[in-house]
């Protein structure tokens, strides 16, 4: 069975590089007919805060991103103890008394002597009296794993056939001096524990697969199927890193992306698939496949997910964002057609606000200087609303009867005094809104 899994860690807010470990996990588990856990990685008890988990959640669900179980680290210590204790029994998990000055040294020291900076493992050559004596000075230890310096191979989803030397890699702290047990052993027992049959993650997650795919078969497991997907770069290359703090999915939904806009570009990118618009998780499963995703850093640009919310609107009933329409106060007998009006001149739920004050208060008409007396003569035929849907039509026709204006020299000033812009929808449809008359 396709067994799937997110793992976010409740320290912060998710992000926009989040995301593509949680859709892709999700993606894969729902084509296969599987089971997708989210399992909140809360070992750091210190910055693990209930706001996060929730935020997380939250994030998720608008989404549309729901998970079959939920599992957290804090509650499993018991379970991570016990591995410990086997991997200490099986002579594969040793202590070390290193600060991180000394290592930091020893760090240097390689790299001036051309050597790669990997741990030498001097805390294997410790006595049991150096190591009390040890503990006596500075408190417990931290606690590595032994690698077996071979190569550690795998067939990954994305990048194909992976080969490290584990010789050519420091052996990986397991559990911290003050006791706290690193993502690495607390994932590896899950993953074991919870049967994952498939595991997708960045690609700066490469070497620490490597170590976990020895640590599984150290605690008798089989490691699941490894993807590494790109990393995200800015839209002109540079590392966004930086930037995903900016990037956040609440900032996201907060400026009004569409949830099927972020994640039909999400599902793509990176892919040698092009984007397209999916109206639906169905549709997303369905045409989801991990092997058609490569290894090049992919481009990440949020402008381009606003012309995809506009697409997503313009194919939205009215009962779809009747909350919100009615929200702005928009009257019931007027609602439905409000939206129909607006709904393809809006890039974002957020733009509706806009069309509704001027629609309701009047806009501040827009007149150049030469068609002033013109619109001035017009408005004044013009009449009180309400308006109907043969307005726009009597109205202008009158008024280019008298003034002998037609085209573009009669419609655009018209246009530009009752809306304040150049461009909008149809005037038909939006006199029968109209809440005042306009007024120079």
């Amino acid at each position: 069975m396709t067994i799937t899994r997110f793992a976010p860690s409740p320290t912060g807010y998710l992000h926009i590089g989040n995301l593509r470990a949680a859709l892709f996990n999700f993606l894969i588990a729902r084509k296969a007919g599987g089971t997708f856990i989210l399992r909140i990685d809360d070992t750091d008890a210190e910055r693990s805060k209930p706001e996060y988990e929730e935020a997380i959640k939250e994030d998720l669900r608008w989404l549309g991103l729901t998970w079959d179980r939920l599992e957290r680290q804090s509650t499993r210590i018991g379970r991570y103890e016990a591995a410990a204790d086997e991997l200490r029994a099986a002579g594969r998990l040793y202590e070390c008394f290193e600060t991180p000055t000394e290592l930091d040294l020893k760090r240097k020291k390689q790299l001036n002597m051309g050597r790669p900076p990997v741990y030498d493992r001097s805390a294997l050559a410790l006595s049991e009296a150096e190591k009390a004596r040890l503990r006596a000075e500075r408190g417990p230890g931290h606690w590595r794993f032994r690698l077996d310096h071979e190569r550690i191979e795998w067939e990954d989803g994305i990048l194909g056939p992976l080969s490290i030397d584990a010789a050519s890699v420091s052996d990986p702290v397991l559990i911290r001096g003050d006791g706290q047990f690193l993502y690495t052993l607390a994932s590896v027992c899950d993953d074991i524990d919870h049967a994952i049959s498939d595991v997708v993650r960045g690609s700066d997650h490469v070497t620490n697969t490597a170590t976990q795919i020895q640590i599984i078969r150290a605690l008798g497991g089989e490691p699941p199927a490894f993807a590494h997907h790109s990393l995200l770069t800015g839209p002109q290359g540079e590392a966004l890193s930086k930037r995903l703090g900016a990037l956040s999915l609440r900032d996201l939904r907060a400026r009004g992306i569409e949830p099927m806009a972020l994640l039909s570009l999400m599902a793509r990118l990176g892919s040698s698939d092009p984007v397209e618009l999916r109206t639906s998780i169905d549709a997303l499963v369905e045409g989801f496949d991990i092997s058609r995703f490569g290894a090049a850093p992919t481009r990440f640009d949020e402008a381009d997910l606003l012309p995809l919310t506009a697409r997503y609107l313009q194919g939205l009933p009215h009962a779809a964002v009747a909350d919100r329409v009615a929200a702005l106060g928009v009257p019931g007998e007027l609602a439905e057609r409000f939206w129909l009006v607006v709904r393809d001149n809006i890039t974002t739920l957020n733009d509706m606000g806009a069309w509704w004050a001027l629609f309701r208060d009047g806009a501040t008409p827009l007149v150049d200087e030469k068609d002033r007396a013109f619109v001035a003569a017009a408005l004044d035929m013009l009449g009180e609303p309400p308006y109907d849907d043969s307005t726009w039509r009597t109205w202008t026709a009158a008024v280019s009867e008298r003034t002998g204006r037609k085209g573009r020299a009669l419609f655009m000033p018209l246009r530009k005094a009752v809306t304040g812009r150049e461009r909008g929808p149809e005037m038909g449809d939006v006199m029968p809104l109209l809440q005042k008359a306009p007024r120079l």
